[in-house]
């Protein structure tokens, strides 16, 4: 099981050193780790934030394990050099088309949400959000008007085969959960958004077993909030995605508890937190390495069909948070360190 580990920059060496140690504490036999720089890291050490080696190593990997991408060093270089282009690479190369991203509340846990504690206590969704199309890869540029002022542009589009690919998806993971499907979109005035909604319209046949409903994203956003519970899985497009993602985070109340996985065809996913670099804090030992961990799990999930050691993983760190482990997102006093090994005894 080879697995590749790409730590990148600022606190992503910390958390995803403590992801490391507790998959080597579940002593599974065969499991190979390589490390590789990537991001801004990359770029200091050899010109570019996603070099042909850890580009190689990926390809020859089972399944990344990822830190975080980000270093205010590197935000004057020109786009093509800057830490973020070394995950979109990945996705582009590697073709990861599908996000999952998981929020759920932990018990004990609601008050630290925004949202009222009965509400926020509901919250057990999966967001599956398309990565490779939509306007972040559609054609783009900045024309000068003939008065001078500029006009930017950027085209949203999606084919019938990129919606029914991230469909099955969505309906897949439908069928793991509790058998409900929300397709958001903006079909009342995007004519993209009508390709995708006939498109998931069309799959739904094949998936008899679960409920399709469709929401506009403007809605969607508002009952996200005002009644999280009603989602199991939604499944959306890229920009949409991006937001919603964002904003149910949020509404479980630390984003250092999230965790995300993005999937090729076959088995092959790069598992990342959510939480970005954190420049900030990185290497004072105050991260919560929790989300990272979590991705870990999911890892064995999703890419190495280890299910009882994902649960295993999963338990603990929902054991620890209930024993008061807490880093200081959560109100806490524990580093990083002392979060990682709280993990590792309970498991």
């Amino acid at each position: 099981m080879k697995i590749a580990v790409l730590p990148g920059d600022g606190i992503g060496p910390e958390v995803t050193g403590e992801a490391v140690r507790v998959l080597e504490a579940l002593g599974l036999p065969d499991l190979e780790l390589t490390f590789a720089d990537v991001g801004g890291a990359a770029y200091k050490a050899h010109g570019h934030p996603l070099p042909a080696a850890t580009l190689d190593l990926a390809r020859a990997s089972d399944a990344i394990l990822f830190g975080a991408v980000g270093d205010p060093d590197c935000d004057n270089l020109e786009r093509a050099l800057r830490p973020e282009q070394a995950i979109l690479g990945l996705r582009k190369e590697l073709g990861l088309f599908a996000n999952l991203r998981p929020a759920k509340v932990f018990a004990g846990l609601e008050d630290f949400s925004a949202l009222r504690p009965e509400v926020a206590g509901a919250i057990d969704l999966l967001i599956v959000r398309e990565l490779n199309g939509d306007v972040y890869f559609g054609d783009k540029g900045i024309e000068t008007l003939p008065d001078g002022t500029r006009r930017g542009w950027d085209m949203m589009s999606y084919s019938e085969a990129e919606v029914r690919r991230i469909a099955h998806v969505g309906f897949r993971a439908a069928q793991g959960r509790s058998g409900k499907l929300c397709s958001v979109d903006k079909a009342n005035v995007l004519e993209t958004s009508q390709v995708w909604r006939d498109t998931v319209i069309a799959v739904a046949a094949d998936y008899p077993d679960v409920e399709l409903s469709h929401m506009y994203v403007d809605n969607a956003a508002m009952q996200l909030v005002r009644s999280p519970g009603q989602f199991d899985v939604v499944v959306t497009g890229n920009l949409f995605g991006d937001i919603l993602s964002d904003q149910a985070s949020m509404c479980v109340g630390s984003i250092g508890l999230l965790a995300s996985a993005s999937l090729s065809e076959g088995t092959l996913g790069l598992y990342e937190p959510i939480h970005g670099s954190a420049p900030d804090i990185a290497g004072k030992g105050l991260a919560n390495p929790m989300a990272t961990v979590l991705s870990a799990a999911m890892l064995l999930r999703h890419s190495l069909g280890l299910e009882d050691q994902a649960a295993r993983i999963e338990a603990a760190v929902a054991r620890a948070l209930s024993d008061g482990i807490r880093g200081a997102d959560l109100g806490g006093n524990h580093g990083t360190v002392a979060i990682g090994s709280a993990i590792v005894e309970r498991l």
